[in-house]
């Protein structure tokens, strides 16, 4: 008892520290400090106000409830419609505004068919390099700055216009000849691009840039009269090929980004990635089979392990050295015999009725790790920990990271194999037959 409420207490200890890390994962009050005034009005009889504006929505609660009863987008392409609850996020100041402009090609230049051509783009006040998974995390964080910047990527688009280069209809943005997410920092000062392997059919073309945020959608800006963050040519493609790129919405890179995406809202939000580390783009890139990091990894970045690991090894090994803590990089799986079970890093409380245990116990909790890529429950393997116990490390707490207190602590193992005093073995045993699982 005396043991469970130290470690009942110790507990409270960590809580502030995890409040602290996660405050913006918090619970699902609304803090009345983030209650925006400017939508308690329609604006209709505000400032600025004439008789041809539309009324303004209006809430009182930051519009926290606004997608209720409707199908949520979850952090997926939900290609029939949805409702986003996340916040827009920061917005930066008008000195840093986003602006684009493409360098090749250049508005009316002409490309032979079927040849390679480089896409080139300068942005200004973008910190390029920052793409999530587009198939798992799409539009589900907000907007961020760095340094005052958008931290975001962009993406490049380009579209038949038919017969010229001056439609006059507007195209149909479910149809592309080719689409890139351009996911990297390019040069680090703003210089952007992307090939365009195996060139384009002969025909007249729209280039667009999409500036994003890191969470894919469009960037906000802080002012409604400003330049376009956006850039567009339009040139022409001559020669005899007709071969679609691979990138187009018809070609094989392109409907195996749908077919990943789709795959994606089947299998709902958070679902681990079925198909390793290397699937298609996500809709948001080219969507190359054999792409591998920020493109393509569905469920693997930041899952957290679910181990379930339940072996109970009843030995009684009794290693009487005092042991040398654990690295917080060393897994479970790798621990020596007689090692206590070692959980995710942060959170280790030295067993040290688990250290002594001779009979090992099967690792039950691999078998439900959904993700491999930064799983903090890999740690889970609870039955490993109990193999036959070499003498001296039964008590590792040395480097445990958090405050929380180990049973160990409380009773001071015999130094130099000396027999402790009467007082103290007395102790020991009373605490093993009360604490021993």
């Amino acid at each position: 008892m005396a043991l469970r409420r130290i470690l009942g207490v110790s507990s409270l200890f960590t809580l502030p520290l995890a409040q602290a890390q996660n405050n913006n994962q918090g619970g699902t009050t609304l803090d009345p400090e983030v209650i925006q005034q400017g939508s308690f009005t329609d604006g209709k009889g505000s400032i600025g106000a004439e008789a041809a504006q539309a009324a303004s929505a209006t809430s009182q609660n930051n519009f926290i409830n606004f997608c209720k009863g409707k199908t949520l987008t979850n952090g997926l392409q939900i290609t029939t419609g949805s409702c986003n609850g996340i916040v827009m996020g920061e917005i930066p100041s008008k000195d840093r505004m986003i602006s684009s402009v493409i360098l090749n090609p250049t508005n009316g230049a002409t490309i032979p068919s079927g040849q390679d051509f480089q896409i080139t783009v300068q942005v200004s006040n973008l910190n390029a390099g920052a793409f999530t998974n587009a198939a798992a995390t799409y539009y589900s964080a907000p907007q961020q700055l760095e340094d005052g910047n958008v931290v975001g990527h962009t993406h490049v688009t380009v579209q038949n216009t038919g017969a010229n280069l001056n439609p006059t209809q507007p195209l149909d943005p479910q149809e592309f000849a080719f689409f890139k997410g351009i996911n990297d920092a390019g040069n680090g000062q703003g210089t952007l691009s992307a090939t365009v392997t195996g060139g384009l059919p002969a025909g007249n073309y729209r280039l667009c840039t999409l500036t994003s945020a890191a969470n894919h959608q469009p960037v906000i800006m802080p002012v409604a009269q400003r330049g376009a963050q956006d850039d567009c040519v339009r040139f022409t493609v001559n020669g005899n090929g007709n071969t679609p790129n691979e990138a187009a919405s018809n070609g094989a890179k392109g409907e195996a980004a749908k077919a990943l995406i789709a795959q994606a809202v089947e299998l709902g939000p958070g679902a681990p990635n079925p198909g390793g580390n290397n699937n298609a783009g996500g809709g948001n890139n080219d969507a190359a089979p054999g792409n591998t990091g920020q493109e393509s990894q569905v469920g693997e970045q930041d899952r957290e392990g679910k181990g379930k690991g339940k072996g109970k090894g009843k030995g009684k090994g009794k290693g009487k050295n005092t042991g040398a803590g654990l690295d917080d990089q060393q897994s479970a799986s790798s621990a020596q015999p007689g090692q206590p079970s070692q959980t995710t890093p942060g959170n280790q409380i030295s067993q040290t009725a688990q250290a002594s245990q001779t009979a090992p116990a099967s690792p039950a909790g691999q078998s439900s790790q959904a993700a491999e890529a930064s799983q903090i429950g890999q740690g889970g393997q609870a039955g490993q920990a109990s193999q036959p116990g070499q003498q001296g490390q039964a008590s590792q707490t040395a480097q445990a990271p958090s405050p929380t207190l180990s049973p160990t602590t409380l009773i001071a193992p015999a130094e130099g194999g000396k027999k402790s005093s009467g007082k103290a073995a007395r102790l020991a045993r009373l605490t093993r037959r009360r604490f021993v699982a």
